[in-house]
């Protein structure tokens, strides 16, 4: 590239060349920069009714930029991501990207039901459906018509061509790769969307945005559904991940070891911080500029009120009127200036109530079996459920702990066996995927939905502890971020005064205050807990008397050696 005009004489005019090229230089490393930048945020303004989510915030985010973004639940997250990743519009700002976005919803129900999950990863970049058109031509090609054998020969040319160019069987072994690192078997591959579970179907949302080759990846909670060795593998693949990445997540090891960059999106003042550095710098730069906000602030509050006690005695005398307001003006001006101190945030009061009385073994459970199709998730399995028992079901993802919870419920029913309700049983059930809200209704109308004798003003209480006040609770359910409508559908089984509590991930997209305050309402609730988790300390909260292995239905007294598998899940 030529840095000066083509007239130029280079032996004469030497020194101008340079000064023109070392012009360009700025001009050059800008144009680059563009071509870097993945992202583009200007003035961006976020509102959910009347509430302003964030307000005038700028950011760019270029080709190499890890960014973890944090905050606590509520504070729009996810709703953030959604308006990036254009499925949100905001209320005010724009928002510009480069290249293809793979994004990674908290609740994916994408894709066609009667798609494989095979073709479902493959077809991010088009294989599935060619691999489809490669073997139909290939069967025309074997057809005794000379006109369909020639169509079909010169279709399948094409074909290959085409799927070659778009990486061929290499690109088909690295899906199965990917697919099999996230716990996706492959007779899981081979099933259609529609029979898969929530866990599945987002692993399956998942492997398809790796394998996308999309420039920029926005991630919600990418390692829920996973198992420990999948959790790893992930990480890993993130850190050499070469283009721009958006990850929120609660898993700690993910955001430490990846992010480059911290968004910190603070709901008290509506604003994000942004810390151009890693998780544990950022840690020690947050407290430190909170420590220096607050000490900035008492100087100006101590001389602010100097000058607003001096402007007031000066105020009564006609002779110092104009110097009283110019004090008041720089006490003004000295409190106007200041950062705002971050306010701490607020946190769920969760405690559940004494439950509905009922007899010694409430949920009896007999020779139980599920199949999808062909596949055979579990058989003749046994449980009954005594009054205040903690129960764990463990086992590896697909051994059918979501469905035989879902089969406990009743929102699912058994190909044999029975479900025996004891005296007086009253069952509470929180869903991973939050089937169990409406969200085409508000906050308050579900609860409303769990509780119908409960009057609006003890309903709007008992949001409030759950961290919804105000209009809040007319927002629809289905505008919530995971958190939100775990908080929810926690509330709902709060105000049901259930017996028998079916718990499928609890802890999942929860902040880690929030997380605490579950795990305490999980020590203290006096009645019967079967639960689902990945999360040890969710189990240690419990104190568990017994196991249910899956998918054999194995039932054994609790003891740490099954608190090691729960880990290695």
């Amino acid at each position: 590239m030529r840095l000066c005009c083509s007239r130029c004489d280079l032996s004469d005019n030497l020194s101008v060349c340079l000064i023109v090229g070392l012009n360009l230089v700025p001009h050059l490393l800008n144009l680059v920069q563009s071509w870097s930048q993945m992202i583009t945020v200007r003035e961006l303004e976020i509102t959910i009714g009347a509430r302003v989510l964030m307000t005038g915030v700028n950011f760019q985010v270029s080709k190499g930029d890890k960014v973890g973004l944090v905050g606590r639940n509520g504070a729009g997250k996810t709703t953030l991501t959604r308006v990036i990743a254009g499925d949100f519009q905001q209320s005010a700002g724009t928002v510009e990207s480069v290249g293809q976005i793979g994004y990674l919803p908290q609740d994916p129900r994408t894709g066609d039901p009667n798609e494989t999950a095979k073709d479902r990863i493959l077809n991010a970049r088009g294989l599935g459906t060619l691999l489809h058109k490669l073997e139909a031509a290939r069967d025309d090609m074997g057809s005794v018509d000379e006109k369909v054998y020639e169509s079909a020969m010169n279709r399948y040319a094409k074909l290959e061509a085409q799927f070659e160019a778009n990486g061929g069987y290499a690109a088909e072994a690295e899906a199965a790769a990917i697919a099999g690192n996230l716990g996706l078997k492959p007779n899981v591959l081979n099933q259609n969307l529609g029979t898969l579970s929530g866990g599945q179907r987002r692993r399956i949302e998942l492997a398809r945005i790796l394998f996308s080759n999309a420039e920029t990846m926005i991630l919600d909670e990418p390692t829920n559904h996973l198992d420990a060795d999948s959790i790893v593998w992930l990480r890993d693949f993130l850190k050499n991940y070469a283009g721009a990445l958006i990850v929120i997540s609660h898993d700690l090891d993910i955001v430490e070891e990846t992010v480059n960059r911290v968004f910190y999106l603070d709901a008290n003042r509506a604003v994000i911080d942004i810390y151009n550095m890693g998780w544990k710098s950022y840690l020690k730069q947050r407290e430190t500029d909170e420590e220096r906000r607050k000490r900035e602030r008492a100087t100006a509050e101590r001389k602010a009120s100097i000058l607003q006690t001096q402007a007031a005695r000066f105020g009564a005398k006609a002779s110092k009127a104009a110097a009283a307001h110019q004090m008041a003006r720089r006490a003004e001006k000295l409190l106007s200036g200041l950062e705002e101190i971050r306010e701490q945030d607020k946190v769920a009061n969760i405690r559940f109530p004494e439950p509905q009385p009922c007899g010694k073994t409430p949920l009896f459970a007999h020779n139980l079996s599920k199949n999808y199709g062909s596949l055979e998730v579990f058989t003749a399995v046994d449980l009954a459920v005594d009054r205040g028992s903690k129960v764990v079901i463990i086992g590896l993802n697909g051994a059918g702990k979501t469905t035989l919870l879902r089969i406990l419920a009743g929102v699912e029913l058994p190909d044999t066996g029975q479900i025996d309700p004891g005296h007086g049983l009253k069952i509470g059930y929180y869903a991973q995927e939050h089937e169990t809200l409406d969200v085409a209704k508000t906050v308050l109308q579900n609860m409303q939905d769990a509780a119908p004798e409960l009057v609006e003003t003890e309903a709007r209480k008992v949001l409030g502890s759950f961290l919804f006040t105000g209009d809040d609770v007319n927002k629809p359910a289905g505008v919530l971020s995971g958190g939100e409508k775990t908080r929810l559908a926690l509330a709902s089984l709060v105000v049901s005064r259930a017996n028998v509590l079916l718990l499928d991930e609890p802890t999942n997209n929860l902040d880690p205050a929030s997380r605490e305050e579950i795990l305490k309402a999980l020590a203290t609730f006096t009645g019967a807990i079967v639960l689902v988790s990945h999360d040890v300390g969710a189990v240690d909260a419990l104190n568990p008397e017994r196991v249910l292995v899956m998918p054999d239905g194995q039932e054994d007294l609790w003891n740490d050696g099954y608190r090691d598998l729960i880990v290695l899940s």
